[in-house]
């Protein structure tokens, strides 16, 4: 399974690249490093809450935006992956993943 902070850094990038901004201009407007940014559109890196709030900032995407998309790319490598949720009780709201 790819890692969360691969899904996010494809997110990120392609929202930079549709705001038509290079890593300069997201470092300068954020103010992060460009290399940072660069590691964390990569998946190299981690990126703090804080961190991307303020990417966020400057790219004016919601956050809840950004992580939805991840979210959503993550259910896609789950379904490849052949992983189900299936409930073990309903009354506990307890799931566990399996593969089918």
């Amino acid at each position: 399974m790819v890692l969360f902070r691969r899904f996010l850094g494809d997110v990120l990038r392609d929202v930079r690249m549709q705001r038509g901004l290079t890593l300069r201009e997201l470092s300068a407007e954020a103010r992060v490093s460009l290399g940072y940014i660069s590691e964390i559109e990569r998946g190299q890196k981690e990126a703090s809450s804080e961190l991307l709030a303020s990417l966020c900032a400057a790219l004016d995407v919601a956050l809840s935006d950004v992580l939805r998309d991840v979210s959503d790319l993550v259910a896609l490598e789950e379904a490849a992956a052949g992983l189900t949720r299936i409930p073990v009780a309903a009354s506990a709201g307890a799931v566990v993943t399996s593969a089918a």
